[in-house]
């Protein structure tokens, strides 16, 4: 008997599309290829110790009884308690240019009272920004793409602050080099500084656990270590998938490879894939390869160090720093080099509003990468080698940024550290070029050519945690359930 629905990637899109679509008893199968479950928000255990990644933050916090707020939404809309999500608040963050500072938390009006400070004679644009941006429906599943320079100069005649605005929206959520699609930029804004950052309880994987259970509690099926080798159609319509003959975490070519008899084929009503779109693209019988166009050239390096003390014990005092060495523009591209320094995001885990402390310090620093030298280097070396010397290179950059840190020994206080970079990414989610937000261009109808395919997740344009699982129960909603 074939599924209602296949659904590929265990990410938070799939999680929450299968979610949805157990609730109304349709018969559900998540293929996953990694061994655990989140995707891009997942995490890995290292030095006898739980890592995040991709995690700095979930967007989109809002207190409990918010209404018509995202999170409010997915949390209805899938039957989870606000509690479980076990949310602790950020202290607070900054945007850190070298002659202009601004502070901002899960207040809005932390953020306007530093711009008011900082730019007095902007203030008055600010607001007639953030009411554009309030009013735009960034929720439309075929809103034409526009981009959002050009908004910001109708409204900001000061290049530095359209600049510091854009560090974090684009660290955060855009897949265009020096640009970012409106909608996008309203999603982002919204979901950083009108409602804000939290971390789970116990990191990230409090929420997967919470995801997974649901899912099979409500009669799911979930495959791990098991990748999707073609996507089967007959006379244009979506009709099954081939599994990959290996098992795992095994490499893979994204050209279409010829049938064998010895994979599996599972059938099913309709397909979803949060694998992304040109990957779809790649796995699927009858679609043309150059649509859409190609993956995205962003990519990211990150180390984490542990520390045998608080962050804010060496002037770390804030949640998330988004940084620009320069107050030129914030040049947001990939790197020419292994890893870009100029910019940045530095994350001290500890500094939110844990219950319970952390058992140890944690810093993360991330750096714009480059997929195309990462990937030609042969393991372990030259690559273990080039990642040490980075390391310290971001090491440096931490040091630069926030000077309390080389002032109270922070090298000195690290006991384990980790980096993964734009090759890791690939290896454990297969994005082509390790691009974490996907192809520039989006699928916001989440439709495909092919009838019964849809595509959900990072490539229908709805990012971080809360976006990721808004974008599963979107597509579940109205192409899933219809009539259900």
């Amino acid at each position: 008997m074939a599924y209602d629905a296949i659904i590929i990637g265990a990410g938070m899109s799939g999680l929450a599309a299968g979610i949805r679509l157990a609730m109304y008893d349709k018969k559900v199968l998540i293929l996953e290829r990694h061994y655990v479950a989140g995707g891009l928000n997942s995490y890995y255990h290292k030095f006898k110790r739980p890592f995040d990644v991709g995690l700095h933050a979930m967007t989109n916090f809002v207190p409990k009884g918010t209404k018509r707020a995202p999170l409010t939404k997915i949390l209805r809309q899938l039957r989870i308690p606000y509690d479980a999500f076990q949310l602790r608040e950020q202290h607070g963050s900054q945007i850190h240019f070298p002659s202009v500072q601004l502070d901002f938390d899960n207040d809005f009006e932390t953020l306007r009272a530093e711009v008011r400070r900082a730019f007095p004679d902007q203030i008055d644009g600010f607001d007639a920004l953030t009411k554009r941006v309030l009013a735009f429906d960034d929720t439309s599943l075929d809103a034409k793409p526009i981009p959002s320079r050009q908004i910001l100069e109708e409204h900001i005649s000061n290049p530095l602050l359209i600049e510091m605005i854009f560090c974090p929206l684009m660290y955060y959520g855009s897949p265009n080099e020096n640009e970012m699609e409106f909608g996008q930029f309203c999603i982002m804004w919204k979901s950083v500084f009108s409602e804000g950052f939290a971390r789970p309880e116990g990191g990230v994987r409090t929420i997967i656990d919470l995801l997974v259970k649901k899912f099979k509690e409500l009669g799911g099926e979930l495959r791990y270590s098991q990748g999707v080798a073609k996507i089967l159609t007959k006379e244009g319509k979506a009709y099954g998938v081939e599994l990959e003959r290996e098992r795992g975490l095994t490499k893979i070519s994204t050209k279409p490879r010829p049938r064998s008899d010895a994979t599996e084929v599972i059938e099913a009503i309709q397909i979803l894939s949060t694998a992304g779109a040109p990957e779809t693209w790649a796995m699927t019988e009858g679609l043309s390869a150059g649509e859409p166009k190609e993956a995205g050239a962003l990519t990211f390096m990150e180390s984490i160090a542990c520390l045998n003390v608080e962050p804010r014990e060496l002037g770390a005092d804030k949640t998330i720093v988004f940084f620009n060495r320069s107050d030129e523009r914030f040049d947001y591209s990939r790197a020419e080099d292994y890893a870009d320094l100029r910019s940045g995001v530095i994350c001290a885990t500890n500094n939110y509003a844990h219950e319970t402390p952390l058992p140890e310090g944690i810093l993360r620093v991330t750096s714009i990468a480059n997929w195309e030298k990462w990937r030609a280097l042969e393991k372990p070396e030259p690559y273990t080698a080039l990642k040490e010397k980075w390391f310290e290179g971001q090491l440096q950059v931490m040091e630069d940024v926030i000077p309390g840190l080389a002032a109270n020994t922070m090298r000195d206080r690290i006991t384990v550290h980790d980096v993964f970079t734009p090759t890791t990414i690939w290896h454990f989610t297969r994005h082509e070029r390790g691009a974490i937000y996907g192809a520039p261009e989006k699928l916001r109808s989440g439709i495909t050519p092919i009838e019964n395919l849809y595509v959900g997740g990072t490539d229908q344009g709805f990012l971080g945690i809360i976006g990721a699982m808004l974008s599963g129960i979107s597509i579940a909603n109205a192409y899933f359930l219809r009539g259900a």
